[in-house]
């Protein structure tokens, strides 16, 4: 990721070659599934305590994130081509470096997203049924920043769809309590809109100068900075409330400690008018978030 001004350097997150599978993999940024994977599992691991888990339905959760990462990212980098082009640090993407056609990115979504409707038919009828509002909802994220600026949210709540989804995927029925689904969604969203915040800051001129709008471009770094902290530290809070409801132990209160610590050390990575270490506050410490949590749950499952 291209921080500071618009270089042609190739994006962070990205891998060097020209094979077509390297191009797909850049294309739908694969790596960053890092972010939603490990709060699908987090659901797993609790729906466990109602249903006994197996590998049949690990694999088809973890293929149905994977489908529904490469549709949402796919059809947000067909829905974006235009503005990418215009702007300095996403012009080398895919799309409009001519790298892959247009015919060939909607191969790919078409292709992920029945993917994504068979895994969801193949684990339950609630699955099955919620899919195609999952997949409204991850699209119409691409066109957002258009009309609001509170798109962070709403990306937010394409991730929180994850853990509401391996939960459902285990048992076929909404959780009981019926907030327990709530607050770890709402967790995941406030997670997310924060480091989305963060994201944001890098485009604040190209985005006001093409007529796009994000918090960034209507409250200035230093507000949305606030703002992002505020999501975050809602965030812990939920993830507490979420660890109270699912009667988790202290080895998941350990990971969602190392989560705050994280969280916290991001925060003292970006300032107003120093983007300089963006890259490790948006992909690290938030890649590694996910991940502690969920390990703090499956650790706590297993003792």
């Amino acid at each position: 990721m291209t921080v500071r001004d618009g270089t042609n350097s190739r994006e962070g997150q990205t891998f060097a070659g020209d094979s077509l599978l390297l191009r797909y993999i850049n294309f739908v940024k694969l790596p960053h599934t890092v972010f939603a994977l490990p709060f699908a599992l987090l659901g797993v691991v609790v729906a466990s305590y109602r249903q006994p888990v197996t590998w049949r339905v690990v694999v088809l959760v973890v293929l149905a994130l994977t489908a529904a990462r490469v549709v949402a990212m796919g059809f947000n980098r067909i829905a974006d081509r235009r503005l990418d082009a215009r702007n300095p640090r996403t012009e080398r993407r895919e799309l409009p470096a001519g790298r892959l056609t247009l015919s060939q990115a909607w191969a790919a979504v078409l292709f992920a997203m029945v993917v994504f409707l068979w895994t969801a038919w193949a684990l339950n009828p609630l699955c099955a049924a919620l899919a195609p509002l999952a997949l409204i909802w991850i699209a119409t994220y691409s066109y957002t920043k258009r009309f609001t600026d509170w798109s962070h949210v709403w990306l937010g709540g394409s991730l929180a769809i994850a853990p509401v989804g391996g939960y459902v995927a285990v048992t076929g029925a909404w959780s009981d309590p019926g907030w327990l689904l709530v607050v770890v969604a709402f967790a995941v969203t406030m997670w997310v809109a924060g480091f989305d915040i963060f994201y944001a800051l890098q485009d604040e001129v190209v985005d006001r100068a093409q007529g796009l709008r994000s918090l960034v471009v209507r409250m200035g770094q230093a507000r949305s900075i606030m703002i992002a902290k505020t999501f975050h530290g809602l965030a812990i809070v939920a993830l507490i409330a979420f660890g109270y409801a699912a009667r988790l132990g202290w080895p998941y209160y350990a990971g969602v400690g190392v989560a705050a610590g994280l969280m916290l050390w991001e925060h003292k990575l970006v300032k107003p008018g120093d983007l300089s270490r963006l890259d490790a506050a948006f992909f690290t410490a938030n890649g590694i978030v996910s991940i502690v949590v969920f390990l703090g749950a499956l650790v706590d499952r297993i003792v």
